[in-house]
């Protein structure tokens, strides 16, 4: 029997079934391809108590993030965004170098840098280790450990609670959600802010944004059910913004429920009334959007397949989670897609899980000279597109698949 992994009751109602799939960040050496690879059901569901979006688990923490191929640094918009993030808590609640700040999912440092270079004293939680080393050699403290109630109860007993606790697109990836709040309630000092920043689940569902659905992601968070799992622990949402990151997300601002020098915003209230007219406290609005998934991949079979008719090539640039569920569902491989590209070299020379297609240096792309690129990671079109743009020069055009195949000038 299903339970759901914040109020433990049984799950009974599909949201969105996208078959089988592997693990979307686990990139294949090419000695891998002849050997067995795991695919595991890519099916969510949702709790009809408390309206968590949710994953099964099929493989650990452990398993999925302790040698990691993603880097946050590689995006130059999100290191703006980071850099933005920072000027911005320092400007609305002071934070200076009698502060501590702590990162939760750190990654290779991308954000703390920019506390670090103010002097605000940092410190970043990672557990995959060769992520946490590259943040280490920038000088940035980082403990290799999971987060949770013992590890916030050790650093506790230590003396280090946070002033801003924060996390970037880390709470949907924690299978127990509810040890991972209760272990922010503990590692934040009195008067201390938490704010999280993850996908909308409104977002996910309006624009059929389904490729953000994999197994690294556990749960699909909207704002009313994100208060309830805040306030299960202790802890208050006082304010709350939507920014435009990973195709729309929010960022949730909590304080403990006794520290009332906080009050909660109108953008609270205006939020919660959005999400309520949308209808996401109705079970029938989530049964009823597998009929969007089965829209968008019809899109994009026809799409690959009158370019391949046509005699066009297609190539994709990234290697995105997102775009190993795309793929995957889609039963795309190299008969439709010659390749992909990316900018990491930690991914250069592997091939993406699943659809093997192998992943290539960007200065590919010059080479051979593809009709069209399609662009896995989507919301970071505008900046790839701006690297990419030489592709006009041949006549070569961008393709988004999300929310239907189209083509962009």
């Amino acid at each position: 029997m299903r339970k759901c992994r914040f109020c433990n009751k049984e799950l009974k109602y599909s949201f969105c079934d996208l078959g089988k799939s592997p693990l979307s960040n686990s990139y294949l050496k090419e000695s891998d391809l002849k050997k067995k690879e795991n695919f595991y059901p890519l099916h969510a569901y949702v709790c009809d108590g408390c309206y968590l979006v949710q994953l099964e688990e099929f493989e650990t923490p452990e398993q999925i993030f302790s040698d990691y191929a993603y880097f946050s640094s590689y995006s130059e918009s999100w290191l703006r965004h980071a850099e933005k993030y920072v000027n911005d808590m320092i400007s609305r609640f002071h934070f200076n170098r009698s502060h501590q700040v702590i990162e939760i999912a750190s990654n290779d440092g991308y954000l703390l840098q920019y506390f670090h270079k103010k002097g605000i004293p940092v410190l970043g939680i990672e557990p995959a280790a060769n992520v946490a080393a590259v943040a280490q050699a920038a000088g940035i403290p980082s403990l290799v450990k999971f987060f949770g109630v013992n590890t916030a109860q050790a650093l506790a007993k230590e003396g280090k609670q946070a002033d801003l606790l924060l996390g970037n697109n880390v709470l949907a990836h924690v299978p127990d959600i509810n040890d991972f709040v209760h272990g922010m309630k503990i590692a934040l000092k009195p008067h201390g802010v938490i704010t999280m920043e993850f996908p909308h689940l409104l977002r996910l569902m309006e624009e059929n944004q389904f490729d953000t659905i994999y197994h690294e992601h556990f749960s699909y968070l909207s704002f009313l059910t994100v208060e309830k799992i805040f306030a299960k622990h202790g802890l208050t949402l006082f304010d709350v913004e939507s920014l435009s990151t990973h195709g729309g997300s929010l960022r949730i601002y909590a304080r403990h429920q006794e520290d009332t020098s906080k009050p909660i915003s109108e953008r609270v209230k205006e939020l919660k009334k959005r999400e309520l007219d949308y209808g996401l406290n109705n079970i029938a609005t989530y049964q009823s959007y597998q009929s969007k998934v089965s829209h968008t991949k019809n899109s994009l079979l026809k799409f690959l397949t009158d370019a391949k008719r046509a005699g066009k090539s297609v190539v994709a640039y990234g290697a995105p989670a997102k775009g190993n569920t795309l793929l995957n569902f889609c039963g795309i491989k190299q008969d439709l897609i010659a390749y992909t590209v990316d900018r990491s070299p930690h991914k250069q020379g592997k091939f993406l899980p699943g659809s093997h297609l192998p992943i290539q240096h960007p200065d590919k792309i010059s080479q051979t000279k593809p009709d069209y690129l399609l662009i896995l990671p989507w919301n970071l079109k505008d900046e790839i597109m701006q690297q990419m743009s030489s592709i006009r020069t041949w006549g070569g055009k961008f393709v988004i698949p999300i929310p239907q195949a189209e083509v962009l000038n």
